[in-house]
C-alpha cells in the first residue's frame, strides 16, 4: 500500500503561480494530477511515466502546467503558471502500479487532496 501526501495549495491571483508536490510512501508505476471542483466531476490535469520521460496533458492546462517527478526522492511535482479562476479546485495525486498512464480515475492510490484557489 503506499500513501501519497499533497502540499503546495493555496490561494492566488489569477495569472501567477503555485506549484504542488505529491510525496509517495513508496515507488510507484505511472503518477497523474486530477482536480474537482464544486459540483463538478473529477477531471484529469496530467500524467506521467515511471522514469518522467512521458508526459501528457488536458487540453485545459497544456502549456501552464508542467508535471515531473522525482524518483529518488518518490515525489511528484505539477508546476503551475498563468492560472485561471477556472483552475479553482481541489488537486489529488493518483499514482498506479501499472506502467500506463490513463486519463480516467482508475488508479490504485489517491492523496487526501489539496485547494487550490485563483482570484480575479
Amino acid at each position: 500500500q503506499v500513501q501519497l501526501v499533497e502540499s503546495g495549495g493555496g490561494g492566488v491571483q489569477a495569472g501567477g503561480s503555485l506549484r504542488l508536490s505529491c510525496a509517495a510512501s513508496g515507488r510507484t508505476g505511472t503518477m497523474g494530477w486530477f482536480r474537482q471542483a464544486p459540483g463538478k466531476e473529477r477531471e484529469f490535469v496530467c500524467g506521467i511515466n515511471s522514469n518522467g520521460g512521458w508526459t501528457y496533458y488536458a487540453d485545459s492546462v497544456r502549456g501552464r502546467f508542467t508535471i515531473s517527478r522525482d524518483n529518488a526522492k518518490n515525489t511528484m511535482y505539477l508546476q503551475m503558471n498563468i492560472l485561471k479562476t477556472e483552475d479553482t479546485a481541489v488537486y489529488y495525486c493518483a499514482a498506479r502500479e501499472s506502467e500506463v498512464v490513463i486519463t480516467y480515475p482508475g488508479y490504485d492510490y489517491w492523496g487526501q487532496g489539496t485547494q487550490v484557489t485563483v482570484s480575479s
